[in-house]
């Protein structure tokens, strides 16, 4: 389990637990991860996006969306381009929060080496190109970023998403935004020879379990499959874990709702991610839909 920061409940922090019209999403995160992408999936889904706004200019924005006027989706995009202005966000955020004004903070993350392949693909320059090679840069970027990673209320990690996944999961982001008492819950199914992915609050390992792999007839099916999802449910140890994942998800859920959180992200993982991950991920999804929570499952490397 991956530890998140604590915080108080969303009465106590000035984040409003009813969040008012309009809808207002911060994305951010590292250079590389794909905010210009972000900012043009959120445009499709009908958010008013605004590219670098210098962050002390952040609580009079916002306060002039939330009087009212026609924009009801505002999408605020932010990197760290001129250090001196984004050092300020933090301390803008905490006037935002005193001042009861609603948002909700998006942070993109990718691996090292996919950042590192996608700039040497573009041959761009990092922001922070004076700090010496790109790896140099982006290990700099990462420290600098920490505190804003830490208080982010969705992270989502780019590094194997297509273009049509990130706005799938921008859109999951932006309907914690808009949901009071709704919980949203992203329910990745990986592999664990591609890696870990770095957006995940709950990490659980299915690996232990019977692998419908080594069983020629099911190898080239996935964990959907009618008979890998026979296969699985007939092993006495795949349904003791099922019963135990549902009793341990359901007794957090509530707790996460009382303490304000939007949105969640469980990933479970299995070898390659294409049987067990895959079965037991649409299995917890089915099992946690109701009108409280809203589940989405991504089957992330399932067609690896």
């Amino acid at each position: 389990m991956k530890p998140r920061p604590v915080e108080e409940p969303a009465q106590q922090r000035g984040r409003a637990a009813t969040l008012p019209l309009p809808h207002v999403v911060i994305v951010t995160g590292m250079s590389g991860a794909g905010k210009s992408q972000a900012a043009k999936c959120l445009e499709d889904l009908g958010y008013f996006c605004v590219d670098n706004l210098p962050p002390s200019l952040l609580p009079k924005f916002l306060e002039l969306f939330s009087s009212g006027g026609n924009l009801r989706r505002v999408a605020l995009v932010l990197d760290i381009r001129g250090e001196e202005m984004f050092g300020d966000l933090l301390g803008q955020l905490r006037l935002l929060d005193n001042a009861g004004l609603a948002y909700r903070v998006v942070f993109l993350d990718a691996s090292d080496e996919v950042l590192v392949r996608r700039y040497s693909e573009t041959r761009r320059k990092h922001p922070l190109a004076d700090r010496g090679r790109i790896v140099d840069s982006i290990v700099a970027e990462r420290h600098e970023l920490k505190p804003l990673r830490d208080v982010a209320d969705v992270i989502i990690d780019t590094s194997a998403l297509t273009l049509s996944a990130l706005k799938e999961r921008l859109a999951h982001a932006a309907d914690a935004a808009a949901e009071s008492g709704v919980l949203t819950v992203s329910i990745i199914a990986f592999g664990y020879k591609f890696g870990v992915p770095l957006d995940a609050d709950l990490v659980f390992d299915s690996r232990f379990l019977v692998n419908p792999n080594y069983v020629d007839e099911l190898r080239p099916f996935t964990g959907a499959h009618p008979a890998v999802i026979a296969y699985l449910q007939a092993d006495k140890d795949v349904r003791a874990f099922e019963h135990e994942l549902y009793r341990f998800v359901d007794f957090l859920i509530p707790r996460f709702l009382r303490e304000g959180k939007a949105h969640l992200t469980i990933a479970i993982g299995c070898t390659g991610g294409r049987h067990r991950s895959v079965y037991l991920a649409g299995a917890l999804g089915d099992h946690l839909r109701s009108d409280r929570v809203r589940a989405f499952v991504e089957l992330r490397d399932a067609q690896r």
